[in-house]
C-alpha cells in the first residue's frame, strides 16, 4: 500500500493551508464561499450527482487544515456527512439540483440526527414520522449539530414505525429549514465552535421529502457515521500538530536558568513522547480513513473503533503535556494551546468516545476479531 500522497491530494493539502491561513476572520460565511470556489464542497459527492467524488483521505486533508488553524467551520456536518447520506439515496431531479446548489455553495444542507439519549446509538431515533394523505409529519428533537449560520436544508432521521434502537422502521428526510414547525436555535459550545438544537413540531412534508427509508436509511446513516468518524480524525491530527509546534516553539523560547528550557533533556524527552503520540494518530487515522469503505460492516467498526480509541488517547496525552509545558498561560484564551486543549475535549466525544469505542471493539471480538464476545454485536457494528 503507498502511504504518501498522490499529486492531486499535495495539491489539495497545499490548497486548503494556504485558504486558512489567509482566512482568518470569524465570518463563516465568507470562509464557506471560499471553499465552495475551491471546490471543496463539491469533494464528498459522487461524481453522477455533480460533485467531484473525494475519497475520505480526501476529507481528511481538508480537516487537518481546519484543525492546524481551529477554524469554525462544519465542513462534517455541512459537507462530508450530507455528502455519505445523499450519495447513497436514489437520484432524483430534486436531490441532484441540491447537491449542485452545494456544492457551488448558493445552498447549505446539514445533518440532522443526534438526539438527548441517544448515547452514541445509531438507531436510537425517537423523533417520530406519520404518515398523512399529502405526505408526512415529522415531531420531536434534535441536538447537537454541527452546521452554519442560515442553513437551508436539514437531513433529518425520524421514525415511521418502532421503539428508539430498533434497526428497522428508520426514514430519512429532507427538510428546509424554513417550514412552519421547524425551530432552530444556535449557540456557542464549550470550544468555541457552534452547534444547534433543532425542534421539529407538526412539520408537514410533501411525499417526495423522503429520501430514503429502512435498511436504505440505517446504511445511509451508517456510512455517515463511518465518514464523520474519519473525517475528525483528521482534524485531530492537524490540532495535534498544532499543538506540538506551539510546545516546542515555547520550549526553544522560553527563558529560565539562563537559558531556554527547552535544553533541559527531560523536558526534550517529553516532547519527542508528544511527537510519537502524533504519530500514532497520524497512522490510525489513516487507517480510519482506508477503512470507511470495508463491505463488512463488523471489519469496518471494528477499525473505526480503534483509530479512535488511540485518536482519544493521542489527544489526551499531548494535550495534558501542551498545556502542562507551558505552566499557567498553557490554559488561558489568549494562548493557543489553551483554545486547541478545548477542542480536543470535544473531539474526544464526538462520534462515541473512548469507552464506547472499547466496548464496539469488546462486543466485535477485539482488533482482530478473535477474543470471545461479551454480547451479539449489531450489524452497524454500533451499541443496540
Amino acid at each position: 500500500m503507498n502511504l504518501e500522497y498522490s499529486t492531486e491530494q499535495t495539491l489539495l493539502a497545499d490548497s486548503v493551508e494556504r485558504l486558512q491561513s489567509q482566512r482568518r476572520a470569524t465570518d463563516r460565511r465568507a470562509i464557506w464561499a471560499a471553499y465552495a470556489e475551491l471546490g471543496l464542497l463539491a469533494l464528498p459527492f459522487p461524481e453522477d450527482m455533480g460533485g467531484l467524488a473525494g475519497g475520505n483521505v480526501e476529507a481528511q486533508i481538508v480537516m487537518e487544515a481546519v484543525g492546524r488553524h481551529l477554524a469554525d467551520v462544519p465542513y462534517i456536518g455541512c459537507a462530508v456527512g450530507p455528502g455519505a447520506i445523499l450519495g447513497l439515496c436514489p437520484e432524483t431531479p430534486r436531490l441532484r439540483g441540491l447537491v449542485a446548489a452545494i456544492a457551488e455553495g448558493s445552498r447549505t444542507a446539514c445533518l440532522a440526527h443526534e438526539e438527548e439519549h441517544a448515547r452514541y446509538r445509531l438507531a436510537h431515533v425517537e423523533t417520530r414520522a406519520e404518515r398523512t394523505a399529502s405526505g408526512f409529519v415529522l415531531n420531536g428533537k434534535k441536538t447537537g449539530i454541527a452546521t452554519i449560520d442560515g442553513v437551508d436544508e436539514l437531513i433529518v432521521s425520524a421514525r415511521l414505525s418502532g421503539a428508539a434502537g430498533d434497526e428497522t422502521g428508520i426514514a430519512l428526510f429532507l427538510v428546509p429549514a424554513d417550514l412552519p414547525g421547524v425551530r432552530m436555535r444556535t449557540f456557542p459550545a464549550f470550544d468555541g465552535t457552534t452547534l444547534a438544537i433543532v425542534g421539529l413540531s407538526d412539520v408537514a412534508l410533501p411525499s417526495d421529502a423522503l429520501l430514503a427509508s429502512d435498511k436504505g436509511a440505517l446504511a445511509a446513516l451508517d456510512r455517515a457515521e463511518a465518514a464523520s468518524l474519519s473525517a475528525v480524525c483528521g482534524e485531530a491530527v492537524g490540532i495535534l500538530e498544532a499543538m506540538l509546534d506551539e510546545t516546542v516553539a515555547y520550549l526553544k523560547t522560553r527563558q529560565q536558568f539562563g537559558g531556554p528550557i527547552g535544553r533541559f533533556q527531560a523536558l526534550q524527552h517529553r516532547a519527542a513522547e508528544m511527537y510519537v503520540a502524533l504519530e500514532q494518530a497520524r497512522s490510525m487515522a489513516l487507517l480510519a480513513a482506508v477503512s470507511v469503505d470495508l463491505p463488512d460492516r463488523e471489519e469496518r467498526w471494528r477499525m473505526l473503533a480503534a483509530a479512535k480509541v488511540q485518536i482519544n488517547a493521542s489527544l489526551r496525552f499531548v494535550g495534558q503535556q501542551a498545556v502542562q509545558l507551558h505552566g499557567g498561560i498553557g490554559v488561558t484564551e489568549e494562548c493557543r494551546v489553551g483554545r486547541c486543549f478545548k477542542r480536543t475535549a470535544m473531539i474526544e466525544r464526538a462520534f462515541g468516545d473512548t469507552f464506547h469505542h472499547l466496548a464496539v471493539l469488546d462486543r466485535l471480538g477485539g482488533l482482530e476479531g478473535r477474543l470471545p464476545r461479551t454480547a451479539p454485536a449489531q450489524a452497524n457494528g454500533r451499541a443496540a
